[in-house]
């Protein structure tokens, strides 16, 4: 995703929902799927995106440890 932390979206549908989960790589194996929501409009909340780098930066800090 531009402008974001290394985020990645990956989009869903089942039906006529679809929803979205905003993930980051761990090195080249491992994808750590950080936040996910039912999308009802265009443009990606925001809120949704900061709690997704939020979780991405505790994520490296605890694997830091």
């Amino acid at each position: 995703m531009v402008n974001t932390e290394d985020l990645w979206e990956v989009r869903v549908r089942t039906g006529s929902n679809i929803f979205r989960f905003l993930s980051f790589f761990d090195g080249a194996k491992i994808v750590v799927l950080s936040h996910a929501f039912q999308k009802k409009t265009q443009k990606t909340p925001l809120h949704a995106v900061k709690l997704a780098e939020e979780r991405r930066r505790d994520y490296f800090a605890r694997k830091k440890k």
